[in-house]
């Protein structure tokens, strides 16, 4: 039991987001790097380096140079046992990084220091607030010109309404980037850039008021920092690890992830301030993730991740106990007793068949079709279920028609499979069959990669009529006649895949003239799965 109890105990599972360009894929290969899961970090962008990044693997993501899926890789550093969900960073990301925060104990923000907080990263920042779960702040790409630092900190608190603690302070920005300070040590890190940013880099440690520090930083910047830390002494936060861990204060760490500046610095500080696997609400009560037995629940489906085989993964996050390769379970959902077949951690395309997994860690198995997402497994003599995923709104809608109708077979199933791995939410009209489709997604991006999928993947060419609907409620009173309600001419009643009923609406007015027109009417912004 004991060495089951440090497996856990060693787990540490978070996610890495942000707004596009950022710099989070750089981040998570850094991170990979100083684990010794990649000797050789390929940088996204960089013409230098002629790698792909390692945690982008669909085509059009090499394409682009963009993340469009979530990653899950698992890697160790010193006594950890780190699993990363990377999410899609384009500014039309999915629905998929919002459940993958789901799945994650705590958030790494990574923030551009030239741009402060933007669109992307206050959505982001709602949904880890939803859940209470910690976020760290990493202010990225101090190796070029950046904005006041104090100003961004004060950006932060405002935009976000989190407080902030930085733990390390950047001596200059841009070409006079010298390096960070550590505010708990009291030193000095001077980095030196090597070989493109692609191997570790080394640090040299002097103490601030060392006379040496003139010569390493120039007398100017010692000046400057010395002022600047009195200062921060003077206003910011306490750090307060209980406010971390409620969510409510964020550590902020400076540095570039491109080369390597503050990386390593910011994991050891990270791992020691972040969590175990935390317990997990069920319909049964918190379930503890060592005293319980194993369970889990899936928070992503994808299919066709391997082109010669055709297949689907169902992303499980393990919550509580010991999953072992070959064990009964019960699929609560499915209600029926079975065995996870090829159960496989994954690393971008390559993937290990394993024999156990623990809580805190991802496992992806075979589904032929039986998982949804926000299902349970859980040991055979249990019955609790986790909590269901919410189903976030889309804010864009099209409609879509395959343009050679012998091909409706491969349509239906594909635009289906894509629509439940919650890449895009399907939706059809009350007296219409399947072959008109209305698709709503979280961002305009999703309808490329849903034309670029299903004529690479299943063959079908589509034409998309986008439409004008901007608004999307589920109808919470059930069993109501839909067809009785009195609603505005800009309305649609449209039902999703599992056959609930919705409206859209173009203007967001609509929505509260049809509520004051049907008195009993009760609508709600989330779906539940």
């Amino acid at each position: 039991m004991t060495d089951y109890t440090k497996e856990i105990e060693k787990r540490r599972t978070f996610a890495i987001i942000s707004h596009p360009d950022a710099g989070k894929t750089t981040l998570t290969e850094k991170l990979l790097l100083y684990g010794g899961a990649i000797n050789l970090a390929g940088s996204v962008k960089a013409k230098k380096t002629a790698k792909h990044a390692v945690s982008d693997w669909m085509e059009i993501e090499k394409q682009r140079g963009i993340s469009v899926t979530s990653s899950v890789m698992q890697f160790n550093y010193g006594d950890f046992c780190i699993n990363i969900l990377d999410t899609p960073g384009h500014q039309d990301f999915s629905e998929d990084t919002y459940r993958t925060l789901m799945a994650a104990d705590s958030a790494v923000m990574v923030i551009d220091a030239s741009k402060g907080v933007e669109a992307q990263t206050k959505k982001l920042f709602k949904v880890c607030v939803m859940r209470n779960i910690p976020i760290f702040t990493f202010i990225n790409k101090m190796d070029r010109e950046a904005r006041d630092t104090f100003e961004l900190l004060d950006e932060i608190e405002t935009v976000l309404g989190i407080q902030t603690c930085p733990i390390n302070w950047p001596i200059g920005s841009g070409k006079n980037f010298k390096g960070v300070y550590d505010r708990e040590t009291k030193h000095i890190s001077r980095f030196f850039a090597a070989n493109n940013g692609q191997k570790t880099v080394d640090t040299i440690e002097v103490e601030l008021g060392d006379e040496k520090l003139d010569s390493l930083i120039g007398k100017e910047n010692h000046t400057v920092l010395a002022d600047e830390i009195e200062l921060l002494d003077g206003a910011s936060s306490e750090f307060d690890l209980e406010l971390v861990r409620e969510g409510k204060l964020s550590p902020v760490f400076f540095g570039s992830a491109l080369t390597n500046f503050g990386v390593e610095t910011f994991l050891k500080h990270f791992l020691n301030m972040t969590t175990t696997p935390l317990p997990r609400k069920s319909n049964d009560g918190l379930i503890d993730p060592i005293k319980n037995e194993f369970s889990a629940f899936v928070f992503k489906i994808q299919a066709n991740m391997n082109k010669a085989h055709r297949d689907r993964v169902a992303f499980m996050r393990i919550c509580s106990g010991k999953f072992e390769a070959g064990m009964e379970v019960n699929h609560i959902q499915g209600g029926k007793k079975m065995r996870l077949s090829q159960p496989q951690q994954l690393m971008a395309q390559e993937r290990k068949i394993i024999e156990e997994a623990y809580a805190g860690d991802i496992i992806g198995v075979f589904d032929p079709g039986i998982f949804s997402i926000g299902d349970t497994i859980c040991m055979p003599d249990q019955k609790f279920s986790y909590e269901g995923i919410p189903t976030f709104s889309p804010e864009h809608f099209a409609k879509v028609r395959q343009v050679d109708t012998m091909k409706r077979k491969q349509f239906l199933k594909g635009i289906t499979q894509i629509a439940q791995e919650g890449a895009i939410q399907i939706f059809q009209e009350f007296n219409t069959g399947m072959e008109e489709i209305i698709v709503g997604v979280v961002g305009v991006l999703q309808f490329d990669v849903l034309k670029f999928r299903l004529e690479s993947e299943y063959g079908v060419e589509i034409r998309l009529e986008n439409l004008a609907f901007e608004h999307i409620r589920w109808i919470e009173n059930k069993g109501i006649d839909v067809s009785k309600l009195n609603v505005t001419s800009d309305t649609k009643k449209v039902k999703d895949m599992k056959g609930n009923p919705l409206l859209l609406f173009v203007h967001s007015w609509s929505i509260q003239t049809v509520l004051d027109r049907n008195k009993e009417l009760k609508l709600s912004e989330f779906g539940r799965e």
